[in-house]
């Protein structure tokens, strides 16, 4: 019954509808150091003009500040470190918050070996300074797998920057400095189970490499993007859909991240979650200037994001990958 309560109150006539907004998640831009195979928003060294100016992250800090019930800022990219903005989003956002006596978790979503980039020497100091959460992806705790999804060598620089996040207190249980690690399958199969591998991973970096963190996160492959070019390349789609749907899991409905999260593009425009942004599925609404069409919202078009919560949640095949199983998103498992 708890169950259906909960499908209830997010679904009305056959739509999703979100909750308060607790989570402003804002791509910041879409360069990166790095190129994996993975990556549903196909980001790599050569967007260098996909990037978010300061008068976009400004509203976006209005907008933080406009809605009450946001408690975490989560920075995204491609790099997001290597965005001008970011270092002015994560400073004034955590200035507002001390200010104000507000409780705000601040995220950096972090590919780890961006902290040993040139000129990001003193990365991690800032990082720690502000109290942003790093949320870091090492998709196995194994060399081979990690370097054939994401590139030669960077494995053995993920542990290095896994290294100078310890030594500055990051992932102790005697820390306030949040390391998260994220872990995405390495083909067309879903997640094991997250508390499982989760202890695995601290016991094979620990033993390994002497790395401590704090909590493993594990998220599903969408089929979007350059994960759908390599499930096509290999004939997979099909089968993987089928995965996705056969192991279409409702406990997960209630977790959906898309329910409690307003998703930002470099530009200002609004989505429901990440994975929609990365394929143009906006938020839209009655557009003045025609009774049928539909006008898509950016930043600019609102006042706070719980202004956006009579608009439905815009869904599509790629959701059965954030309901299959234990469920996926950004946080982790969802059930």
């Amino acid at each position: 019954d708890e169950e259906e309560n909960v499908q209830d109150s997010h679904i009305q006539n056959n739509r999703l509808y979100r909750s308060h907004p607790t989570i402003l998640q804002l791509n910041i831009g879409l360069y990166c150091n790095q190129a994996c195979t993975h990556c549903h928003v196909e980001s790599s060294p050569l967007r260098k003009e996909e990037t978010m100016s300061a008068n976009v992250a400004a509203r976006c800090l209005e907008l933080l500040q406009n809605t009450p019930t946001i408690d975490t800022l989560d920075l995204t990219g491609g790099a997001p470190e290597l965005n001008e903005q970011f270092r002015f989003l994560v400073k004034m956002a955590r200035q507002w918050a001390i200010e104000n006596d507000r409780k705000l978790t601040i995220i950096d979503r972090c590919n780890l070996t961006v902290l040993l980039e040139p000129n990001q020497e003193d990365l991690v100091d800032f990082l720690k300074e502000n109290n942003v959460k790093v949320v870091a992806s090492l998709p196995c705790y194994g060399e081979d797998n990690v370097d054939a999804q994401r590139g030669r060598g960077v494995f053995q620089r993920s542990i290095a920057a896994l290294h100078k996040l310890n030594e500055a207190g990051y992932g102790s249980s005697s820390s306030d400095l949040e390391l998260d690690l994220v872990y995405n399958p390495s083909g067309a199969f879903l997640p094991p189970s997250q508390e499982s591998l989760e202890g695995d991973y601290k016991r094979e970096l620990l033993d390994n490499f002497g790395i401590e963190f704090n909590n493993l996160i594990t998220i599903t492959n969408m089929p979007i993007k350059r994960f759908a070019d390599h499930l096509a390349k290999q004939g997979q789609m099909k089968e993987y859909m089928e995965l996705l749907v056969n192991n279409y899991n409702p406990q997960t409905v209630g977790g959906l991240m898309c329910l409690n999260t307003i998703s930002v593009g470099w530009d200002g425009s609004l989505y429901d979650c990440d994975f929609n942004q990365q394929l143009g599925m906006g938020i839209a609404g009655k557009s003045e200037e025609s009774s049928s069409a539909k006008k898509k919202f950016s930043i600019f078009d609102i006042d706070c994001l719980t202004d956006l919560e009579k608009y439905s949640v815009l869904t599509d095949n790629h959701c059965f990958g954030c309901t299959a199983g234990s469920g996926s998103s950004c946080q982790g498992a969802t059930a």
